[in-house]
């Protein structure tokens, strides 16, 4: 086992998180503990179902700890136990309290996926994509009582593909904040590293997501629903009704014309997607997914059913 680098306690929960948690575990770094959410239950069968941090810990034999509560001193102890160097967190999903904070020499660092101060909060890649940013990135923090307030360590930075969608973005950061969360840990342990304020008349929020967030209002231009709906796939994604059944919308594209039927309006529907009219141009779907069914290209589902040109998609 690796001593040379600093002794951490990791805390994470989602898939986001495993890529900075492998980054750490092959890296000069010793990870002494894990803390994740409880598991939880899933599905019809309301299966226990753990965490994927705790899925990748305990196979490389790393302690995993799930407290229901974080803010009792008999966690604080447990967590001094490990005599951490500092604590990385990656979407662990709860506000630390100052004491587990300020517990170690060097404090908590966390990884952040946007380019803060823009988009702090619990959704800032889908909120990246619906505002149109034209770039992404991951910022290295050290935490504060704030949300998402602390200084800037490091900031890594992509442009965003035109059809990139919440999911594609998710996977390129995941990885993106693992490198350079072992970047910003280097420069912090040869001490050439100089934390930056956040200009809060800059800072902008990413609330976290709702499912009724995706019902798609027609009356907007295109350029915003091509937005929307890839940042809310792959959850909670865009949807919209036809004759009382719900529509799940992926794959958009924008096409940039003179539209004079009503917003809603389905103007063409083949192999290519279905094309509906919008507040401004149309929107091109190319995947959509029936209530009840799988996702699938409009192409597939064309081979069994009928989008008739003229016919309206509402929002209920």
């Amino acid at each position: 086992m690796r001593t040379d680098g600093f002794r951490v306690i990791f805390m994470g929960t989602p898939d986001f998180a495993v890529s900075s948690l492998n980054a750490l575990r092959v890296s000069e770094h010793q990870v002494v503990a894990v803390v994740t959410q409880p598991d939880k239950r899933k599905g019809r069968g309301k299966k226990l179902s753990p965490p994927p941090v705790k899925l990748v810990a305990e196979a490389q034999g790393i302690t995993v700890l799930q407290p229901q509560k974080i803010k009792t001193a008999e966690f604080l102890a447990e967590l001094a136990g490990f005599n951490a160097d500092l604590i990385v967190v990656a979407a662990y999903g709860r506000i630390l309290p100052v004491s587990i904070l300020e517990l170690c020499p060097l404090g908590c660092i966390n990884v952040h996926a946007s380019l803060l101060p823009r988009h702090r909060g619990a959704a800032p890649i889908q909120w990246a994509i619906i505002e149109g940013d034209s770039r992404a990135g991951v910022t290295i923090m050290q935490m504060n009582e704030g949300m998402d307030t602390g200084d800037i360590l490091l900031t890594s930075v992509i442009e965003m593909d035109e059809d990139e969608t919440a999911g594609s973005l998710f996977a390129k950061l995941s990885k993106l904040g693992g490198e350079t969360l072992i970047t910003a840990l280097a420069r912090l342990k040869n001490r050439d590293i100089t934390p930056v304020s956040q200009d809060n008349d800059q800072a902008t929020m990413a609330p976290p997501l709702k499912k009724e967030m995706g019902c798609i209002d027609w009356n907007l231009p295109a350029v915003r629903l091509h937005r929307l709906v890839r940042g809310l796939d792959p959850w909670p994604s865009a949807y919209t009704f036809l004759e009382g059944k719900r529509y799940r919308l992926f794959s958009p594209r924008m096409i940039h014309k003179q539209v004079d039927a009503p917003p809603g309006t389905i103007l063409l529907a083949d192999r290519e997607g279905v094309l509906i009219a919008t507040g401004r141009d149309a929107l091109l779907l190319r995947e959509l997914q029936p209530e009840g069914k799988k996702r699938l290209s409009v192409e597939a589902f064309l081979c069994g059913h009928s989008l008739k040109p003229g016919s309206r998609f509402s929002d209920g």
